[in-house]
């Protein structure tokens, strides 16, 4: 198939459709006959795509752009139409993974974050996971488990339990001075000048998204349920309020010693095989973890 004008960074194989849909380089999303070869249609994306999921009870695509934009079309035989676009990273998408049991879709991206998007449940709920030190590179999802398997350039093999209930972060709040003590900030001078202070820098809690200073922000915490399994800049009346058991992680780390580009989960036999950029394939038994 004559696809695109650039690299092909993304395809599938729809078997019920006898689709081929492809993403490119060039901007371009497409989808052919696989029995003819025809082209069918095609989209323009905001910027090269590499990721790419497709419902076919809803004929629905996901595209995932290098802007952090995530698109969905509907596909008909042989136009598509624009559903919406939602974007909430902060680097550009380079994973997708699609659930069609629970309807919702995982992105990961290169600001190292994962994004957990309700798009059956129509509550525009999205749950941040941080759980990698690099760029998060492909995604996989136990549907039997309710589990997540999130590969990156880090070499980390991270298994996230989805069978939690999680919680949204928080919007940063927007402050001229802090929210605990009321500080000034740096830039506030009429306050700097009128209580006679110099300045502070702005920080955020993470978990309830006040804007505070470093001094009421020293702990630090993971806040496993918000999706940080890492220890993030918390305020000290938060830290006191956070339990030893909402401090339990929900998610094992796998050190795999390769930068991950792809990786494929076999449910039936629990193996999980990676393929990095060191033109190395791994095959792992994740039964101990996965099941």
């Amino acid at each position: 198939f004559s696809a695109h004008q650039s690299r092909v960074m993304m395809i599938l194989f729809v078997l019920e459709m006898e689709w081929v849909l492809s993403t490119g380089q060039d901007k371009h999303f497409t989808w052919h006959c696989s029995e003819s070869g025809q082209r069918l249609g095609g989209y323009r994306t905001s910027a090269g795509a590499c990721g790419l999921q497709f419902d076919v009870e809803t004929r629905h695509v996901f595209v995932g752009d290098h802007s952090g934009q995530v698109t969905i079309l509907k596909l008909e035989q042989e136009s598509c139409s624009l559903v919406t676009t939602f974007k909430g990273h902060t680097g550009g998408v380079t994973a997708l993974c699609w659930d069609p049991i629970q309807r919702v879709l995982f992105s990961g991206s290169s600001d190292h974050s994962i994004i957990m998007w309700d798009i059956g449940g129509r509550k525009g709920t999205a749950i941040e996971l941080q759980g990698h030190n690099d760029k998060v590179q492909s995604l996989s999802y136990a549907h039997h488990t309710r589990q997540l398997i999130s590969c990156g350039a880090d070499g980390g093999i991270v298994v996230w339990n989805m069978d939690v209930e999680r919680q949204e972060t928080p919007e940063w709040l927007d402050s001229d001075s802090c929210q605990k003590c009321d500080q000034p900030f740096f830039w506030n001078f009429k306050q700097m000048w009128d209580s006679k202070k110099i300045g502070l820098r702005q920080h955020h809690c993470r978990k309830c998204g006040k804007a505070v200073c470093g001094k009421c922000s020293s702990k630090r915490s993971s806040i496993p349920l918000m999706g940080f399994e890492f220890e993030v800049r918390v305020c000290d009346s938060c830290h006191e309020s956070i339990t030893d058991e909402e401090r339990a992680p929900t998610a094992t780390f796998h050190d795999s010693k390769h930068n991950i580009v792809h990786v494929h989960f076999d449910a039936t036999r629990g193996w999980l095989l990676t393929s990095g950029t060191d033109k190395v394939i791994k095959l792992w038994d994740m039964t101990p973890v996965v099941s």
